[in-house]
């Protein structure tokens, strides 16, 4: 008797796409640097080619397919998520969406595309992190249970946590309020579920936010990527040094159906670094100085085995 065995694949990115914002005034908002007429001169030619550039940044991250799974950081709004997935070059690609809607100042949210034949959404929260004292209004954190194709539950988490304006060690707090949020609403789900965790956490493996999680039965499954093309050593470079800021991840429940996790340095995602030496990602400004590149953070890819 022949068994056949099938296996399904499930492939997750991860990318803060660097200020995916329109062109429009959102009067709630502190958006205006984000406009024609401001310092930056943010106009229309300059967005439509920002959604285009996100665009080719997400389909190069796979060979063989487009990803099923996409967790955005960095965007405004839900018409920026409308033009990404109905008119950039996205646009045939299939993708739907959800989003949050947070008290963020700048009116930054957290997103999560996925491919209605691989991923069905059965429900999804946003969980507000109530800020300190202190502390400005954060992202919320963007929930959804689906089910893939051949019927496994998956609960995904979408993380943008504070950053470290003000200094790393100053604002440790504000973003160990978010892993507390992390691991409560985690706690709440039932015994074994399959969770992915991934997000921009503004905060390298070792910290102690991150610590915690892992400390709470979570596996940083990106830990230890590689760049594709051996180029990039982290997802982030600063004054030189690669950063390790975003990270993916999973529950013990799930960590034997990962396959493999690497960091998408494919070279048109990268300029020299004239100051520091070596490479580092080809971001859209520069301060004040656009300069048509795509991200300051480069994507993460994590592909899944059921």
């Amino acid at each position: 008797m022949l068994t056949l065995l099938l296996a399904s694949w499930l492939t997750l990115v991860e990318l803060n796409c660097e200020n995916l914002f329109d062109c429009r005034h959102d009067t709630l908002k502190q958006d205006t640097e984000w406009l024609p007429a401001s310092v930056r001169h943010w106009t229309p030619s300059r967005y439509w080619r920002k959604q285009n550039d996100v665009a080719r940044e997400l389909l190069s991250c796979v060979d063989d397919d487009i990803p099923d799974l996409i967790a955005l950081v960095e965007v405004e709004n839900d018409s920026c998520l409308h033009d990404l997935t109905c008119r950039s070059l996205l646009r045939h690609a299939g993708y739907h969406y959800l989003m949050t809607q947070s008290p963020d100042l700048r009116g930054i949210d957290v997103a999560l595309l996925y491919q209605p034949h691989a991923f069905r959404p059965l429900c999804y929260d946003c969980l507000t992190v109530s800020p300190l004292e202190g502390m400005r209004p954060t992202r919320d954190i963007l929930y959804v249970q689906g089910e893939t194709l051949f019927g496994d539950t998956l609960h995904v988490f979408v993380v943008h946590a504070p950053s470290r304006y003000g200094g790393e060690r100053a604002t440790r707090p504000n973003r160990q309020l978010v892993a507390d949020c992390l691991v409560g609403a985690i706690r709440q789900l039932p015994a074994g579920a399959r969770v992915i965790v991934c997000g921009d956490f503004n905060d390298d493996a070792d910290s102690p936010a991150l610590r915690y999680l892992e400390s709470s039965g979570l596996h940083n499954i990106t830990r230890h990527a590689d760049g594709r093309y051996g180029m990039a050593k982290a997802t982030y470079r600063y004054q030189g040094f690669w950063e390790s800021i975003d990270h993916v991840f999973v529950s013990e429940s799930l960590l034997s159906a990962v396959d493999n996790a690497y960091i998408n340095d494919a070279p048109f995602l990268l300029e020299d670094d004239l100051r520091f030496g070596g490479v580092k990602p080809f971001r859209t400004y520069n301060g004040m100085r656009y300069q048509r590149g795509f991200s300051d953070h480069l994507p993460l890819v994590a592909r899944f085995r059921f």
